[in-house]
């Protein structure tokens, strides 16, 4: 696969440093039920990398020691990591906010039934992977059948509760464009994927989180191989919005990787830049669990313009 993190290293993107941490996202590996063609961390069916239970209760003693407020799980599919329902279960003893970042075709697949019940028993914020309304979109960036199997899985939660009006359980869905382009416009689209979902799926949701693909990982591969790359950073650079500093997700939040090496974000992750914090080529969460992280600066590169490009793109959306 074509790379592009040696491209993206120098640059001139400003200098950021962190603020209060308020959300620790864990990657628990990068094992997943699909292989779509915009994942940023080549997650797939044939990754083996899973987080460790000696590693998931270092994460349980940061969460409690640092008091973070919410835990972000990811992957690939995060259910798929054995360790799930211990750490879900034990952060929300802990009254830690936990969020899954879910792929909905999961909640179908044989052994992951009963999921769904235990997000809405755990009260865990739902963040399902939908990056379009529409089946052939869909179909094309993830896989045949995975819409319709996306849809069985969101009917599944609303039956839990996850989406309605009455109910607290919230379920939050993710748009990311398929082609080289920045997101439409947030409000907007919320607005037609409610329409479109309920009118022909009933199918509710709360929020609509709308994110830049980044070039990286599988995406990256593909503009290189389309030589679409260099276009694509141009139009990043040429849309930076300077307010949207102000708001970027790694100011207030830290990526752990499945093995417990920490980073600014889960781009960076990816590209291997570790946290410039802790003074090491590669701390691990316990360099950094007695560690006051504000006002360190965050290690930075060329990706950076993806999430201040136009409306802004980080893990909860648009930033303006």
């Amino acid at each position: 696969m074509l790379e592009t993190r040696p491209l993206l290293l120098a640059t001139d993107f400003p200098k950021v440093k962190r603020a209060p941490l308020d959300t620790l996202q864990v990657n628990l590996g990068y094992l997943c039920n699909l292989s779509c063609t915009h994942c940023h961390v080549d997650a797939g069916p044939k990754r083996t990398e899973l987080m460790d239970l000696a590693t998931v209760e270092i994460v349980l003693e940061f969460l409690c020691q640092r008091q973070v407020e919410t835990l972000d799980l990811t992957g690939g599919s995060p259910e798929m990591n054995s360790n799930f329902k211990y750490l879900v279960g034990q952060a929300r003893a802990l009254g830690i906010n936990v969020m899954d970042r879910c792929n909905p075709t999961i909640l179908g697949e044989p052994g992951y039934e009963d999921v769904a019940e235990f997000l809405a028993d755990q009260q865990v914020i739902v963040i399902a992977s939908m990056p379009c309304y529409q089946e052939q979109n869909v179909d094309k960036q993830r896989g045949k059948g995975v819409f319709r199997d996306s849809i069985a899985g969101l009917r599944r939660l609303n039956s839990f509760g996850y989406g309605q009006p009455d109910s607290s359980l919230k379920l939050n869905l993710v748009y990311n464009p398929d082609d080289p382009s920045l997101p439409p416009s947030q409000s907007e689209l919320l607005q037609d994927y409610k329409r479109e979902l309920f009118s022909k799926h009933d199918v509710v949701f709360n929020d609509l989180f709308a994110l830049a693909n980044m070039p990286i990982s599988r995406f990256g591969a593909r503009l290189l191989a389309k030589n679409q790359f260099v276009d694509y950073m141009t139009l990043l650079r040429d849309s930076f919005v300077e307010n949207n500093l102000a708001t970027v997700m790694c100011r207030n939040l830290m990526s752990v990787d499945y093995q417990g090496y920490v980073y600014d974000c889960d781009f960076n992750q990816m590209l291997a830049l570790p946290m410039m914090a802790a003074g090491k080529p590669r701390p691990h969460l316990r360099d950094v669990m007695d560690m006051d992280l504000e006002g360190c600066e965050i290690a930075v590169g060329e990706h950076c313009y993806g999430c201040t490009a136009g409306q802004g793109s980080s893990c909860g959306g648009a930033l303006s």
